[in-house]
């Protein structure tokens, strides 16, 4: 629909693809890895019908936004939607963080602020910080499995994105919540992501740190996850960022995996809108 430039690379710009529909509060919608806004189909027409204005953009390197060869971090991924809400000129806004979306939520608001956030939400979200290490045995990914995924992204990334979306969108032994044809779809956004981006983010979303981000909220928070998401498990995730956000609510969504936006889409809107209108 339209771009922003965020930036240059060897005179060439970096530039974040957007689209913005309908009327009223803004909603924010920030896609998981390696996605891209498109992932939000459910969504959007339901935030647009209940009377929202809804704004879906691109990580850089992902889907329609520039594929530079640096920039695959938190800091600079929070300045390029920074720079969004700026040149919108955004208000009243709700960012709505789906996987390692909620690591710009987190992010925005220990940097920027919450002059212009009304309310976050966390969707299946990385945060508070997934690495297991001598220093943070609780975490959920650890060194061996890190390695894995870059591996796998370095040695065939195509193979590797099969496998990753297939167990996305399942619950256990369910493996049948979306199609074959939407499965491939979604491989298909993934396939068409930057190779860098794509195998950089895995240390972003995999090491960063958001317990200290986290701190600094004081605006209504929501986290939606699924009880049955093996790709970021709810205990090592949405659980206790609930508990590091005083007053925040969640919805646990039964039989819900990783992608519960599309393969649970309605109790997953049911319970966004539910908080939109609170």
């Amino acid at each position: 629909m339209a771009k922003i430039t965020v930036g240059t690379e060897n005179q060439a710009p970096i530039e974040i693809y957007y689209e913005d529909h309908g009327t009223g509060k803004p909603v924010v919608l920030i896609h998981g890895w390696p996605l891209s806004g498109r992932s939000w189909e459910y969504q959007i027409p339901a935030l647009v019908e209940a009377g929202y204005r809804v704004i879906t953009y691109d990580r850089r390197g992902f889907g329609k936004s520039s594929q530079p060869w640096e920039g695959y971090e938190y800091d600079t991924f929070t300045s390029d939607l920074h720079q969004l809400l700026e040149q919108l000129e955004l208000q009243n806004v709700t960012l709505v963080g789906f996987s390692m979306g909620g690591g710009e939520v987190a992010r925005y608001i220990s940097t920027y602020g919450a002059d212009r956030i009304q309310k976050a939400v966390f969707a299946g979200a990385v945060p508070p910080y997934l690495y297991k290490s001598e220093d943070h045995p609780e975490g959920a990914l650890d060194d061996a499995t890190i390695e894995a995924f870059k591996s796998g992204v370095i040695n065939d990334r195509l193979a590797f994105l099969d496998e990753f979306t297939k167990g996305f969108f399942a619950a256990g032994d369910r493996t049948d919540l979306v199609s074959e044809p939407f499965r491939l779809y979604n491989w298909d956004i993934a396939a068409g992501a930057s190779p860098k981006g794509t195998l950089d983010c895995i240390t972003a979303f995999s090491k960063t740190d958001f317990r200290k981000d986290l701190e600094k909220f004081n605006i209504p928070t929501l986290i939606i996850h699924g009880d049955s998401d093996a790709t970021v498990p709810y205990e090592y995730s949405g659980k206790l960022t609930h508990e590091a956000i005083p007053n925040s609510k969640v919805s646990l969504i039964k039989g819900g995996p990783h992608g519960l936006n599309a393969t649970h889409a309605k109790e997953f809107n049911e319970a966004l809108l539910l908080f939109l209108k609170d």
